[in-house]
């Protein structure tokens, strides 16, 4: 199935706060409770329609730990989205966002949309970071925010999509040049793009046991 647009994204954030449950939930409709920590990058891909054009995303899901950092960063650079995770029972996941989120503004185009995400919202009675919280540090910053669960896959579908349809506004409006691949984002050809709702590339190993 062929595409109008391929737009590229990168998950990011601390160690363990559920990125490849996101990511798996999101690819392939289902939960892994225990996985391996994700080893420097894996790969997802996913056609959706917005506005009634297929569009595949190509997202890169990254490792959290610090000796990682340096082959995250060079996966900043070509990203039209990102969504950077915290994990909504660890407070020091979302402590580090600030952090996470000057890497992303220093090594990404400027034009990158970010969406904020609070994982692991079934797990409220474990909660460490309010709901006001994370929308106030979003708001602060620039970004969309939305809480989900990868493992009821609450609002998952929602975080990937509607941070595609930020870009593809941000294409209407004239935002993007998108004859310029270094933005993440690829003009469709006729070719064959894999099946509708498919994946390509190895399954993505996941982070710590993540919910």
């Amino acid at each position: 199935m062929s595409y109008a647009y391929l737009f590229k994204y990168i998950i990011i954030g601390d160690t363990g706060v559920g990125k490849s449950c996101l990511l798996l939930q999101f690819t392939d409709k289902r939960f892994q409770p225990v996985h391996d920590l994700t080893i420097g990058v894996e790969f997802g891909a996913r056609m959706i329609t917005i506005d009634n054009k297929p569009i595949k995303l190509q997202i890169w899901d990254t490792a959290g730990q610090e000796s990682f950092r340096s082959i995250t960063r060079s996966y900043y650079r070509g990203a039209a989205g990102a969504l950077l995770v915290y994990d909504i029972t660890r407070r020091e996941t979302f402590n580090h966002l600030a952090s996470w989120l000057e890497d992303a503004r220093q090594h990404a185009n400027a034009n990158m949309t970010v969406m904020l995400i609070g994982n692991k919202c079934d797990l409220a009675h474990r909660r460490a970071v309010s709901t006001e919280e994370g929308e106030q540090f979003a708001k602060e910053n620039g970004l969309v925010f939305m809480e989900a669960s990868a493992k009821t896959a609450q609002n998952v579908e929602e975080a990937f999509i509607n941070t595609a349809g930020t870009i593809y506004k941000k294409i209407q409006d004239g935002v993007f040049d998108v004859s310029n691949e270094s933005y993440g984002i690829k003009v469709g050809y006729g070719g064959n793009s894999g099946p509708s709702g498919g994946r390509d590339g190895a399954p993505a190993q996941g982070g710590a046991c993540c919910s």
